[in-house]
């Protein structure tokens, strides 16, 4: 008996489109509903999905100990242990490092802005009257004057709202626990799921192998090998970029002798992470933040920072990133504006590698998908067939 097979009719491939479409129309004009829902859903398992993030991004690094430092040691187990536990520790020793340095730079970096917002309003008072500006645009700051006499007015209005908010600081400080503790316990998890990655990798493995047959299993594993590679490629080094594009900028701010050194190189690294308009938030940032205390500081900041982001984006990006991520400033751009208008945050980080997956799907998936889908359409219609 001759099987029954819908895919060979012709009216198959138009019905499947239509079906996609409806579907997507449909996310599409409701997605604030299907969003809040995944949000929902998402937030029951919060912690474990924080603790894969976390793994994931860990991973790296626990490869390269295993790979390079620990490559001698002939017990798998005691090998893959040994890595995770110099991974994990490297990651906190970093941190608190981190903190141990960033944060008395930042508190200092507030304490003395505060403490100089009456000289910085009266430079800036007399930048706008020395350009004009006061006068065309009729701007008066006396009334801003009568907001902050004094850095002693700011502590005392600072003391009020306070008080006048205090429930609302409680329960912001109790999601703040409630946040801390969540990634204490995906810290944990994330070191459960680096020591057990193989057998998970392996019951995956399995059950897709199952579920998909050989042929099509094969098939998924390349195509997941290659999303993996460009994901944690792009993750890993844009950190890696990231910091060190807010580390040559702290040495020039110090060999210039700026203030505010670890407040606005933090602001650079941070943004830096942002593809496309992050740089430029930052500079916005640190340049204000410096034009109050010198105006040749902003204009040196300015000119450094347009030398430090054509090296970043010709030199080093090139150089850590290489030819996985060769996908067109106009998509990426695209990408940074969807991403952000659907995701959020997490949409604009991620935009990149998800334009890049995008991108190589195409190329090597749907289009010849297509072609060969024209070709056997040509071949069936032509004179003879």
């Amino acid at each position: 008996m001759k099987k029954f097979d819908l895919r060979s009719k012709p009216w198959y491939a138009t019905s499947v489109s239509v079906v996609i479409g409806v579907v997507l129309y449909v996310l599409l004009m409701r997605w604030a509903d299907f969003r809040q829902s995944v949000d929902t859903f998402v937030g029951y398992f919060s912690p474990v999905i924080l603790g894969c993030v976390l793994a994931y991004l860990i991973n790296p690094l626990e490869r390269m100990y295993e790979n390079r430092v620990f490559r001698r040691v002939r017990s798998e187990k005691k090998r893959v242990g040994l890595s995770n536990t110099l991974a994990f520790a490297t990651v906190v020793l970093f941190v608190v490092l981190l903190l141990l340095v960033l944060l008395p730079q930042l508190f200092e970096s507030i304490s003395t802005f505060v403490g100089n917002l009456d000289g910085y309003i009266a430079s800036l008072e007399a930048v706008l009257e020395s350009s004009g500006l006061l006068s065309r645009l009729n701007l008066d700051l006396d009334s801003l004057y009568s907001l902050v006499d004094s850095p002693g007015d700011i502590l005392k209005s600072i003391s009020t709202y306070l008080m006048n908010h205090l429930k609302s600081i409680l329960s912001s400080s109790a999601s703040a626990g409630r946040q801390l503790f969540q990634w204490i316990i995906g810290f944990m998890l994330s070191m459960y799921l680096l020591a057990s990655k193989r057998s998970l990798r392996t019951g995956t493995g399995r059950l897709m192998r199952a579920m998909l047959g050989s042929a099509r299993y094969a098939g998924a594993t390349a195509f997941l090998r290659r999303c993996n590679a460009i994901l944690s490629r792009y993750i890993v080094y844009n950190l890696l970029d990231s910091f060190i594009v807010g580390i040559v900028n702290a040495i020039f701010m110090l060999i210039a002798g700026m203030p505010y050194v670890g407040l606005v190189s933090f602001v650079v690294a941070i943004t830096n992470l942002i593809p496309t308009f992050g740089p430029i938030v930052g500079c916005v940032i640190g340049a204000f933040a410096l034009v109050l205390v010198k105006p040749w500081y902003a204009l040196a900041f300015l000119a450094f920072t347009l030398v430090l982001q054509t090296l970043d984006g010709y030199v080093l990006k090139p150089r850590l990133f290489g030819s996985s991520l060769g996908v067109s400033g106009l998509w990426i751009l695209i990408g940074v504006i969807v991403g952000g208008r659907m995701f959020g945050v997490i949409g604009i980080l991620l935009a990149i590698p998800g334009v890049a997956i995008l991108d190589f799907i195409y190329r090597d998936y749907l289009l010849p998908w297509l072609e060969k889908r024209r070709r056997r359409r040509d071949g069936s219609g032509s004179p003879g067939s």
